[in-house]
């Protein structure tokens, strides 16, 4: 009994839930859709797929209504699938941050997952028993993709709803809502894993329809 009150009050205090879940019921609908919209996004084949990589790689550290219109433009230009680490990263040198390493990225991308023209993406990300499973191997294989840009990706494609996508804003609300007590200086794989299991924790205990939820409520992680 002592042992269990001990354990009682080493458990986080959680803040502002019925706060949060008044703001989860009225977005609910508008969530449940861009979830559908993200598995939808992950049953149209390997070029929608690299579409949508390429989107998370030059989403790094630059805003996503402009990345999203980058990944487009690329695509008109014929460039996405054509272009040269050279001719891609000219195009987005006004369009992006880090253009040449991002440039680099996708083609990169390209050549590993589209060997001779033929999509290999889905069938890889598609091979492990789990999203976590998919991600360390993205994270591991995919030049430029960190754990939140790969976590993102797979969340975008229908296959990460169980996985935290951190930013500012998402850590700001972990503080609000108690899960964290200050942000972290550097947001290291570790630490990245850590804040991941206090959110599974705090999904579980008050939050029975799931963390990926909780990220979209913020829209800049749509």
């Amino acid at each position: 009994m002592v042992r269990n009150r001990i354990a009682e009050s080493l458990k986080p205090a959680f803040r502002n839930i019925d706060t949060l879940r008044i703001e989860y019921e009225a977005k609910q609908p508008a969530i449940e859709a861009r979830l559908e919209e993200f598995r939808r996004t992950g049953r149209e084949g390997d070029e929608r797929l690299f579409e949508e990589l390429c989107f998370c790689l030059i989403a790094i550290q630059s805003r996503a209504r402009t990345s999203d219109a980058a990944v487009a433009a690329l695509r008109k230009a014929e460039l996405l699938w054509s272009g040269g680490p050279e001719e891609i990263a000219a195009f987005l040198r006004h369009r992006t941050r880090f253009h040449n390493h991002k440039a680099t990225f996708i083609v990169r991308a390209r050549e590993q997952f589209f060997p001779r023209g033929h999509g290999q993406l889905a069938k890889m990300i598609d091979s492990f028993p789990s999203s976590k499973d998919a991600r360390g191997w993205l994270v591991r294989e995919v030049r430029g993709l960190g754990l939140k840009e790969a976590s993102h990706f797979l969340r975008n494609t229908g296959r990460g709803e169980d996985l935290a996508i951190l930013d500012r804003h998402i850590l700001r609300n972990l503080i609000r809502h108690g899960v964290l007590r200050r942000l972290p200086r550097t947001l290291t794989p570790r630490r990245y894993l850590d804040i991941e299991t206090r959110i599974e924790r705090f999904s579980k205990d008050r939050d029975p329809d799931g963390r990926t939820r909780l990220d979209l409520l913020e829209p800049r992680n749509g």
